[in-house]
């Protein structure tokens, strides 16, 4: 990111100038003093540094420093980059989105993003479209998204628990059918979600654990103990977005 020369000669250029300083700490103070003030003029930028910026903590940074900006500056831009090639760019302005919470942008979450194969960018994207539903869509996105049950790693299959959850009582039913399906995966992967439903406090990893026994000991497939397809692209412990964004300073 390279700044033009009409931006070098304003007093944006310091701050701006921070941005793409070495030391990341140098780029954190940056993005929190261009949140703390808020200016249409750093919109564009922040959004080229979430799709360029190597630590996380400068992009939960800089996130938030979006969010501090009005929507009609950052949402068409996020938008755009949700719709770009490189995968961080994806979900981070996925992730920025989510965070925003303006619906104008639901019409970007397609079933195809919602398939992605990157898998940081489906997870973000399952957030981002539990954020943004319009009222009266939920069962729709739950119907998409239960069509992921089974598949990939324990963090896949936790994200994917979470999104479905917070859907809401619309997931019973999917559940309940899911529940019957012919693969073991899916059978235990919905039963699992069943139970953080009704008791949010269990863990998951014992809950995926337990369904897997119940689907062993009386389910259909030769295979009931195993479920795990293996992990998808980018399933890491925590996954891109773990951290909350920073408070204002």
């Amino acid at each position: 990111m390279t700044m033009s020369a009409s931006e070098a000669d304003t007093p944006r250029a310091p701050v701006l100038r921070a941005l793409e300083h070495a030391d990341p700490s140098v780029r954190v103070r940056a993005a929190l003093e261009i949140g703390s003030r808020p200016d249409p003029g750093y919109v564009g930028t922040l959004v080229e540094r979430c799709r360029e910026e190597p630590d996380f903590s400068v992009r939960e940074t800089l996130t938030w420093a979006l969010t501090r900006h009005a929507a009609d500056e950052t949402v068409p831009l996020l938008v755009g980059e949700v719709r770009s090639e490189g995968p961080r760019a994806r979900s981070q302005a996925l992730h920025t989105l989510s965070k925003i919470g303006d619906r104008r942008a639901w019409p970007v979450i397609t079933p195809a993003l919602l398939a992605d194969p990157d898998g940081e960018v489906a997870r973000t994207a399952w957030r981002a479209a539990v954020a943004l539903v319009p009222e009266g869509e939920e069962h729709a996105l739950a119907v998409e998204l239960a069509k992921r049950l089974g598949r990939g790693g324990h963090e896949t299959q936790l994200s994917l628990s979470r999104a479905l959850i917070a859907l809401g009582e619309v997931i019973l039913p999917l559940l309940a059918a899911a529940e019957n399906a012919p693969e073991p995966g899916v059978r235990a992967h919905a039963k699992a979600t069943e139970r953080l439903w009704h008791d949010p406090d269990a863990g998951f990893a014992s809950a995926i654990e337990e369904a897997k026994r119940i689907v062993a000991l009386g389910g259909r497939g030769d295979d009931g103990a195993g479920g795990e397809s293996g992990d998808e692209p980018g399933d890491e412990p925590g996954g891109e977005h773990a951290a909350d964004a920073p408070e204002a300073g």
